[in-house]
């Protein structure tokens, strides 16, 4: 059994998409259009930078999701894979619906530019910070948020959880986490405290917008970051992103869910590798192919499971 897998925000680099663009005329079209529907230069911010531009929220998130479109739809050109699930880790979420055809490619990045402003808006109005905490356990680390005022942001994996919230919260959480035994906590490069309680006036815009739009039921069950359980109707779809922006992304469980059901091999699309990185902390026999680049395509008839 198969799933597809998709990138979340922070995946993003320059360069991103670029030689798939260039090799196939399927990645042409998805950021062509993408660029036509957001009335800014995505490629040129994709393939050329500045990096502090493609990094901006409202930039990254279309940016990420389009060249994980554009890779999956060459895909669907060389293989014929059905899978069984689908799943993204946060915004990797509206990558997945659109794959599945709960959302229209036109639909969804429209949809992911507005999260984007909503969640930059809210970071302007609330400052906020996230943190990666590593080796610590999961009890001692939500005593932690309950002593500090920090919140628990993703369960990404074994020994890797991120907090979020207040900046000064989020600073005494580190300092605690550290002196709790901690192997690292490292501060993320994010400009606001997200998948937190700092999100919910953009949560509750998200979902006029969500209310105001088409959506579809899945062709195949994506896997909820807010339950880590597949949806399968309309208005749970959203009523777990209008959750999911403001609340924890439990990735591990997803995972671990998708495993369960007898899933053995994965593809990941968009950029980087951190999903793979993080399931193989799951599961070390989980087998994972990423499809990023156009060498990875030209590579599917070798490495097919």
């Amino acid at each position: 059994m198969v799933a597809f897998l998709f990138s979340g925000q922070g995946s993003q680099y320059v360069g991103m998409g670029k030689d798939l663009y260039e090799s196939f005329p399927e990645a042409r079209k998805v950021f062509d259009r993408a660029e036509e529907l957001l009335g800014f230069e995505l490629k040129r911010i994709c393939f050329n930078g500045p990096e502090d531009t493609l990094k901006s929220t409202n930039v990254s998130q279309p940016a990420i999701v389009t060249a994980s479109i554009a890779a999956f739809e060459v895909f669907k050109t060389k293989s014929n894979l059905a899978p069984s699930f689908a799943a993204g880790l946060s915004l990797g979420e509206y990558s997945a619906l659109i794959a599945a055809g709960a959302l229209t490619f036109d639909a969804g990045i429209r949809l992911i530019h507005k999260r984007g402003q909503l969640m930059e808006e809210a970071s302007r109005k609330h400052p906020g910070k996230m943190a990666a905490v590593l080796d610590l356990e999961v009890e001692t680390l939500r005593d932690i948020c309950m002593q500090s005022g920090a919140e628990i942001a993703n369960l990404n994996c074994p020994g890797q959880v991120v907090i979020t919230g207040k900046a000064e919260a989020v600073d005494q959480a580190m300092e605690l986490c550290s002196q709790a035994g901690a192997k690292r906590v490292i501060p993320l490069e994010v400009s606001g405290g997200f998948h937190s309680s700092l999100m919910s006036e953009a949560s509750v815009e998200l979902k006029f917008t969500l209310d105001n739009i088409s959506i579809s039921e899945p062709k195949i069950p994506v896997v909820s970051n807010y339950t880590a359980q597949p949806q399968y109707r309309i208005s749970q779809i959203i009523e777990n992103l209008t959750n999911q922006i403001r609340g924890s992304v439990r990735w591990e469980e997803s995972m671990r869910f998708i495993l369960s059901e007898g899933v053995t091999d994965f593809y990941e699309f968009g950029p980087g590798k951190v999903l793979k990185g993080l399931l193989r902390r799951i599961d070390s026999n989980a087998q994972v192919i990423n499809i990023e680049k156009a060498v990875d395509i030209e590579q599917l008839a070798n490495t097919r499971p």
